[in-house]
């Protein structure tokens, strides 16, 4: 992923190469549309969808080992705890 600075555009320049715009957010940049006195409109890529520790439940199979007791939040809170340090993925991640 390219890490690029936030581009500002007018709204007429915005319409005349949208798809252009849209090839930018693709690479992860953040597209600011203005038009004088209204408020800027913000393109960027939309946040992943996320799913609740129920649904992850909920897709388990039925015959899976995966046990769900007690200790389960203080073992998650340990395993966060135990990986604190930064995270640093790759450019292209």
């Amino acid at each position: 992923m390219v890490n690029m600075a936030t581009i500002h555009i007018s709204e007429t320049d915005a319409v005349r190469d949208f798809a252009g715009l849209l090839a930018h957010i693709r690479l992860g940049a953040e597209i600011v549309i203005e038009n004088g006195d209204y408020p800027p409109t913000v393109l960027r890529t939309a946040s992943p969808p996320r799913r609740s520790i129920e649904e992850c439940i909920a897709l388990l199979p039925a015959d899976s080992p995966a046990t769900i007791d007690e200790d389960f939040a203080s073992d998650i809170a340990a395993a966060i705890a135990a990986h604190r340090e930064p995270l640093n993925p790759p450019a292209w991640d």
